[in-house]
């Protein structure tokens, strides 16, 4: 195997792994409901159990607000489709993980100014921008790979 295809299969491993992380995190943001009176059964966290009310009462009495959610997740879904580009043709397609990479370093402004405006405790904040902070990395990984790739001879 040339060194060409075996990066090319590198690159393809580490976005399969970025994409699976994508869909899931999406995935979860469906059935939230759910979700949340799963973790309150197991664990004892006066925020979660907040939360988890929260989402109760609204899908008792709103249950449209909850709709949001459900677009969150489509989103994600989305974002992941764009990534195919990549997968076809990461040289052409870098523009893709930069613009993963700018979205992840968007999480942090979001989340320390909106958190404060919704009532986020600052620790729920940090975890998520923890995901920024993790998606990050496997995008700086794939763009200094996919430069590799471009600087060989074809």
């Amino acid at each position: 195997m040339s060194e060409r295809s075996a990066l090319q299969r590198r690159i393809r491993a580490l976005l399969t792994l970025f994409l699976v992380c994508l869909v899931l995190s999406g995935l979860t943001a469906f059935p939230l409901v759910s979700e949340l009176r799963w973790a309150n059964a197991l664990l004892d966290n006066e925020w979660l159990r907040r939360v988890g009310d929260g989402l109760d009462h609204a899908d008792a009495a709103y249950p449209f607000l909850l709709y949001g959610t459900d677009w969150l997740a489509f989103a994600h879904l989305v974002i992941a489709v764009f990534f195919y580009g990549v997968h076809r043709d990461p040289v052409r397609n870098i523009w893709i993980v930069e613009a993963g990479m700018v979205a992840c370093a968007g999480i942090i402004p979001l989340a320390l100014i909106c958190g404060p405006i919704r009532g986020i405790p600052f620790w729920w904040s940090v975890i998520d921008m923890s995901f920024g902070v993790l998606g990050v990395i496997p995008l700086l990984i794939l763009r200094r790979m996919i430069k590799r790739l471009e600087a060989m001879p074809a």
